[in-house]
């Protein structure tokens, strides 16, 4: 697998975002399961692998930090705080204290001693960004973490935040129907020498093979939530699938290695963190750097699925509150 850099660490471009190893997306596999595709992935070349204290509530963290420990020094943990599960619930919660026992509590989980990306999983609006980020700016003096992140934040505040400490990468949900990060981000980054890691590059399993029925999804599925899983915009949005399936036929690969592969040559700086519970979608994914698009297929998809063709906000109301990313004006 070809490698970019993330702050020291030279790392495969395809990194697997372990989350629903552990929740979201229904009913998540056994830990027995789930073990054998975190090791699945680094034998197929995967050495970025993506935590945080969030999923599962502490779950996730507990099945990657054992299952990858053999193999540790041959790969690079990220993990997230600033966002976590209290009695139930998700509660964003920037004080530097918080983080602090968060960062505690998770190399504890994951049963290491240090971690090598830690990111600020969503910005505390209460708090300023340089409190939180000067805390996690100790945890690299004390050598408790390595490398810091950001995530789901706009261009100002990684710049507010580089100024007290370097970040090392910035992770947000990027895709062809999530173009966001166009804005101001990838810019940012590339001008501050800042990593770019997509999360949801395959559009939530909407950009794949694979035919979703909202209407079927788990009880606890995250995606029952989102407007654009929601009629009337999912079936406006499903009418553009034919289309980019076409599209996935003509340039040689799978759809989900074309979704895959249009990120990746976005900009010489982005990552993929795509996530899976199937081991054939895991050996699906990894080969899509192998993927060359020509400029007719990269304009054809572009024209196809962009902010303007896509029905429906990413986030509810509530959620998107929360985010301090960049949006389009309607």
């Amino acid at each position: 697998m070809k490698a970019r850099r993330i702050g020291d660490f030279n790392v495969g471009e395809i990194g697997l975002g372990c989350m629903n190893l552990s929740h979201a997306y229904g009913v998540p596999p056994t830990p027995e399961a789930g073990q054998k595709i975190l090791l699945e992935a680094f034998d197929l070349g995967i050495t970025h692998f993506d935590t945080a204290a969030l999923y599962g509530f502490g779950r996730n963290e507990e099945l990657v930090g054992p299952s990858l420990k053999p193999i540790r020094d041959q790969i690079m943990l990220a993990s997230k705080c600033g966002m976590q599960g209290i009695d139930g619930k998700r509660v964003i919660d920037n004080r530097p204290e918080t983080i602090r026992k968060t960062l505690e509590d998770s190399l504890r989980r994951l049963q290491t001693e240090v971690i090598d990306l830690y990111y600020l999983h969503r910005w505390d609006k209460k708090i300023p960004i340089e409190d939180s980020i000067g805390e996690m700016s100790r945890f690299v003096e004390e050598g408790k973490i390595c490398a810091l992140g950001l995530s789901e934040v706009s261009a100002d505040t990684l710049r507010k935040a580089h100024g007290v400490h370097p970040i090392a990468a910035v992770q947000t949900e990027y895709s062809l129907w999530t173009r966001n990060a166009e804005i101001k981000m990838l810019d940012a980054c590339e001008e501050l020498g800042v990593a770019f890691v997509a999360f949801s590059p395959l559009a939530r399993g909407f950009l794949t093979d694979t035919d979703l029925h909202p209407e079927e999804f788990a009880e606890k599925d995250i995606r029952r939530g989102m407007p654009r899983f929601q009629e009337p915009n999912f079936s406006r949005n499903a009418a553009l699938l034919m289309e980019f399936r076409a599209i996935a036929e003509d340039a040689g690969c799978t759809a989900a290695q074309l979704a895959l592969a249009w990120v990746l040559n976005t900009r010489p700086f982005t990552h993929v963190i795509p996530g899976t519970t199937s081991i054939a979608h895991l050996k699906d994914d990894v080969k899509a750097g192998e993927v060359e698009l020509s400029s007719d297929i990269i304009d054809r998809l572009e024209k196809l699925i962009n902010q303007e063709t896509i029905s429906g906000p990413r986030y509810p109301a509530a959620t998107q509150a929360e985010i301090d990313t960049e949006e389009f004006t309607a």
